[in-house]
């Protein structure tokens, strides 16, 4: 994209211009019906670009992911509403497909951050919950693989399960006492706390139930996409005229993990993986093959 090429300064103040002037045309505009909350690395690019494939479904104006509800808060619902088309854009896209459009975004901290659901339960009460799992060893090893490149991260691999704990302990407490502070270590560093799934997804469930919280297994999604992707769009209430093209994004090589390593983490999440399966009424992929 051209834009990409263009300098950064330049970039940023033109992303500036049409949020100024889509605050203007704020309550013309359309909010989420869907919201794709995570997990971080588990999938969320790849499914947020098929479904920008959809005809009848609009992507924010400016950036996959907005997170106004986890750091970005502060400022106000029309400064959200300025992220995404206009209303008269969906009249149009109704009136070429038949269907009624939806826009939404990909914000994966939303399914982590504390006040998140809360937020997006006040603000869009109607709105739908796209959540997407990993094995939590594999997603941890990847999320750490993603600080580094993005010098958020500095510590190998292990040094930073070591020192998780004192990095993140406390860090969700101070976030919900104060809705105005920000932990840098919550969003980068909780490698283990990220993984522990059915903790978030019950936070998600007393907050909108489950008919409006859909969950993806993502290996599901790639080995064998289309029945993954029928459902989805069953879930949304959208048919699917044509298949979008499904690939992966964002992997990032690694070198293999220490095989030790990695039991002492799957014997870590086991407990959290065996509630998560009985609430799901089905076993993740990462634990079919597993005694």
């Amino acid at each position: 994209m051209i834009a990409s090429r263009l300098p950064v300064p330049v970039r940023r103040w033109g992303q500036s211009a049409v949020l100024g002037a889509g605050r203007l045309t704020s309550g013309g505009r359309m909010l989420p019906g869907l919201l794709i909350c995570g997990a971080q690395r588990c999938g969320t690019t790849s499914m947020y670009r098929s479904l920008s494939q959809h005809p009848a479904v609009l992507k924010p104006v400016l950036h996959k992911g907005v997170h106004y509800f986890d750091t970005g808060y502060d400022h106000s619902l029309p400064w959200y509403a300025a992220h995404f088309p206009l209303q008269l854009t969906a009249a149009r896209v109704a009136r070429r497909t038949g269907l009624r459009p939806v826009t939404f975004e990909s914000s994966p901290y939303y399914l982590f951050h504390p006040l998140a659901g809360e937020r997006i339960a006040r603000d869009l009460p109607e709105v739908k919950i796209l959540v997407l799992l990993r094995d939590p060893v594999e997603r941890a090893y990847s999320a750490h693989a993603h600080e580094l490149a993005r010098g958020f991260e500095n510590e190998p691999f292990e040094a930073a399960l070591e020192s998780e704990d004192a990095r993140v302990e406390g860090e969700a407490e101070r976030l919900m006492a104060d809705p105005s502070y920000t932990s840098f270590s919550y969003q980068h560093h909780a490698y283990v706390r990220r993984g522990r799934y059915i903790e978030q997804l019950e936070r998600l469930e007393r907050l909108f139930g489950r008919k409006r919280l859909h969950v993806v297994d993502s290996e599901d999604f790639f080995i064998s996409p289309e029945p993954v992707w029928a459902q989805f769009l069953d879930f949304l209430g959208l048919p699917w005229p044509r298949l979008p093209a499904f690939d992966r994004h964002n992997a990032r090589p690694r070198s293999p993990m220490p095989e030790s390593l990695r039991r002492r983490l799957d014997g870590s999440f086991l407990p959290y993986d065996e509630r998560l399966a009985e609430w799901w009424g089905r076993t993740p992929s990462w634990r079919r093959q597993m005694p």
